[in-house]
């Protein structure tokens, strides 16, 4: 929970921030996150200052989280449609990005039913950019201290 609290923290103090959740009657069964880069934490905006991108001209999409039951249903698409459509409405970012964690295809906490979400992501116009990497710390499932992963970036222009 410390860590959430921390993470979530980065998006309250941003003014542009953006929060899209999806409900069930009162059962939140979704959400999903977005800020401008330049508001994101250090290890986010490296791999893009070190690309010489304009942080002011890049926004940020966090994470997606939804249930299991309420997957296929279009909503994950919805996320993207929101999540861009508010950073058009400013004006003055040309691009959107996300990371995914790169993990191997052995790894203990991967379900047996896993499908990779490439395909999605190419569908709605991302490109994998393997210039654009870094790492994040936070606890596994199964871990009882903080370790790094390794994250790499998809982008989309905007115009």
């Amino acid at each position: 929970m410390a860590y959430e609290k921390t993470y979530l923290e980065t998006y309250a103090r941003s003014e542009r921030s953006f929060l899209f959740a999806v409900y069930d009657g009162n059962r939140m069964v979704g959400a999903t996150t977005a800020i401008p880069l330049a508001d994101e934490t250090p290890e986010v905006q490296m791999p893009f200052q070190k690309a010489g991108y304009d942080l002011d001209t890049v926004f940020y999409f966090g994470e997606s989280v939804l249930l299991p039951a309420y997957r296929r249903l279009g909503i994950g698409n919805k996320f993207f449609d929101e999540r861009e459509a508010h950073a058009r409405k400013f004006e003055q970012y040309t691009m959107t990005c996300f990371c995914a964690v790169q993990r191997p295809e052995n790894h203990p906490l991967r379900p047996a039913d896993y499908r990779p979400l490439d395909e999605f992501w190419q569908k709605r116009g991302y490109r994998r950019d393997s210039s654009l990497q870094s790492e994040m710390i936070w606890p596994d499932r199964d871990e009882a201290v903080e370790t790094a992963k390794p994250m790499i970036y998809w982008t989309k222009n905007l115009l």
